[in-house]
């Protein structure tokens, strides 16, 4: 695929999904909630998990920021919903990897799909944090429900 063409679907998918986001709101019955800040742009992202027999059962987030990481905190949601509590970890690491300029398994860029594509960030350090901003309150919030999430 040629770099415009790369460019022009990378604006479409963070545009859907910054304007129309998957799995926003909140959950009642969360086994977690986890809220971040980036005072650099005021990004502001709640992640809430419910977590049955070692799977991201329901995953949602809430808040407010720029429109990547608006797009990326959807984008999380559809891509680690019904997971394992280790294969997220692994995707999460997976998409860090990728917006700081790595490079990942093909496994994990496939199944990362289209949050791969944000990985674009990486020639924009100050838009890194944005893009990073929810998946590391589930990255936090898995740690803190450790205990929880292997019962």
């Amino acid at each position: 695929m040629g770099l415009a063409k790369l460019n022009q679907l990378y604006r479409e998918v963070i545009l859907d999904h910054a304007q129309h986001p998957r799995n926003r709101g909140e959950l009642a019955d969360a086994t977690g909630v986890m809220e971040l800040r980036n005072p650099t742009c005021g990004d502001v992202i709640s992640v809430s998990v419910q977590i049955d027999d070692d799977k991201i059962a329901d995953l949602k987030f809430a808040g407010s920021g720029c429109t990547i990481s608006q797009a990326s905190a959807s984008l999380m949601t559809t891509v680690l919903m019904n997971q394992s509590v280790e294969r997220a970890r692994e995707l999460i690491m997976a998409f860090s990897a990728l917006i700081t300029g790595e490079e990942v398994s093909e496994k994990d860029d496939d199944e990362l799909g289209d949050a791969a594509l944000v990985g674009s960030v990486a020639e924009f350090p100050a838009r890194i944090k944005c893009a990073a901003l929810a998946w590391h309150a589930l990255d936090e919030l898995l740690d803190e429900k450790g205990a929880t999430a292997h019962d």
